[in-house]
């Protein structure tokens, strides 16, 4: 009887709202209700200026609950505000006119503020950078439209509406409700999905022992298994027989296979290097032209962060296919060498020794292994010597250590007497060869009568052999 009932109560609202329309005195309700949403969104423009001013104040973190508290208050301020402006004015207005306009009003209002205070707490359930906090605003617009069209009574003529639009896909006939209530099926599901993805990504997380590659691995194959179940799930309970979507489902599968091999490839060269973990967050790795600290590792790219801060993102396949040199793979020791050059009549001896002096004496420098000065070869202009080190932190730079080590080592060989020899060039500058007569006579050799003598052709007193002028 109560649900008979309801849908004559607001049939008898609108018929009421409809004859209020007809009678200038109308005016007076949508002026008030007008006036009730202005001062609501003033309200809520003013709460939200204090509270960004308090916040900038404290200058502090604020606790979770406190947080989720703020932000959900923020989202229902409006249509309360208005709510209760709405109600404060209509039992006024009622004592002189009609009030159906407002009647009308306050459960839409209060159905907004519901639906907007819903839809958040989903969004923080399923987590603060899910996609649904994009699109909150657009979810909780839908839902409230759906709710108005049922509060006045117009969701049924809607509903008949769009089902008369409908496309027949070999056997099964979908119309344009059928897919309408199928995509809310699906978001909805989807949405379980993602909370209870998120619910075993904190259960991993706090799992002692476990790799973190493993981890990142297990939760996004388990979500992306929810995400397929939730859509499994979701069609069939609106009716969509996924039998018939298999022939679609078979050519786009085609059409990914050949057109996607390189972002296939990159997914599953993700996954490989989650398995067998030769990369980890963190680690100084050279691929290609390309050196940097590993900071993330998605399941299509990862991000190399070179030490000029510049961050690089290399395609999973190039990692796989090609080869890595993982600086930090089994322990951070990593060798410096640094080469230098001494004059030939230096002491050689006492050069190594300061050489190995000034690696000792630089911070960064590992004294196990401990530095070596070693005498390479004789070069054009001087003895080439090179010093051997050991850093444990290559993911600070090498460009620091390098240069103090080569200022200090200028300091002691000047100090020394040292010489650090450089390439030098002699330039001699030749007289002028004398200027040879042009009126000489000509002479033409006869062609050589014998073997092994050789002819001369004389021409303006030059000689060139072979016997041609």
């Amino acid at each position: 009887m109560q649900d008979n009932a309801r849908p004559v109560e607001f049939a008898r609202l609108l018929q009421d709202i409809w004859g209020d329309l007809q009678n200038p005195a109308v005016l007076w309700q949508i002026g008030a209700l007008v006036g009730c949403l202005l001062l609501g969104w003033l309200i809520q423009r003013r709460a939200l200026r204090r509270a960004a001013a308090a916040q900038g104040a404290e200058g502090q973190a604020y606790s979770a609950a406190r947080r989720f508290g703020e932000h959900g208050m923020k989202r229902v301020i409006f249509p309360l505000s208005a709510l209760l402006l709405v109600v404060m004015t209509r039992a006024v207005l009622v004592r002189y006119h009609n009030a159906s306009l407002l009647d009308l009003a306050v459960p839409l209002l209060a159905s907004l503020a519901l639906i907007r205070f819903v839809v958040f707490t989903l969004r923080q359930a399923v987590g603060r950078s899910s996609w649904l906090g994009a699109f909150e605003r657009v979810f909780a617009s839908l839902a409230w439209l759906v709710v108005a069209l049922h509060i006045v009574g117009w969701l049924p003529e809607v509903i008949e509406g769009l089902e008369s639009v409908s496309v027949t896909l070999g056997s099964q006939k979908l119309s344009l409700w059928t897919l309408l209530l199928g995509t809310a099926m699906v978001m909805l599901t989807v949405l379980v999905a993602m909370w209870a993805g998120g619910a075993l990504e904190r259960r991993l997380a706090a799992a002692a022992g476990l790799d973190s590659n493993v981890r990142v691995v297990l939760t996004r194959v388990l979500r992306a298994l929810l995400l397929v179940i939730a859509v499994l799930i979701a069609l069939p309970m609106v009716g969509i027989n996924l039998t018939t979507l298999s022939v679609f489902g078979g050519a786009l599968g085609v059409g990914l296979g050949f057109g996607l091999q390189k972002i296939a490839a990159n997914y599953v060269s993700g996954f490989i290097l989650l398995l067998d973990r030769s990369l980890r967050i963190g680690n100084l790795i050279r691929v290609g032209n390309e050196r940097g600290v590993v900071k993330e590792i998605n399941t299509r790219y990862t991000v190399i962060r070179a030490a000029n801060g510049v961050e690089s993102i290399v395609p999973n396949e190039t990692l796989v296919a090609s080869v890595v040199q993982n600086e930090t793979f089994t322990d951070s020791l990593v060798s410096l060498p640094l080469n230098f050059q001494v004059a030939y009549d230096a002491d050689v001896e006492q050069a190594m020794r300061i050489l190995e002096t000034v690696a000792q004496l630089q911070p960064r420098v590992l004294q196990t292994p401990a530095p070596q000065a070693f005498l390479v070869d004789f070069g054009d202009n001087g003895i080439n010597l090179r010093l051997s080190c050991w850093i444990g932190d290559p993911a600070a730079g090498t460009l620091g250590i390098t240069s103090a080590i080569n200022i200090e080592v200028w300091r002691r060989f000047k100090a020394e007497g040292i010489g650090i020899p450089f390439p030098q060039r002699e330039v001699r500058l030749l007289p002028p060869l004398p200027e040879l007569p042009l009126s000489a006579p000509v002479t033409t050799a006869t062609p050589p009568s014998s073997a092994g003598d050789a002819q001369e052709v004389r021409k303006g007193g030059l000689a060139a052999p072979g016997g041609f002028a």
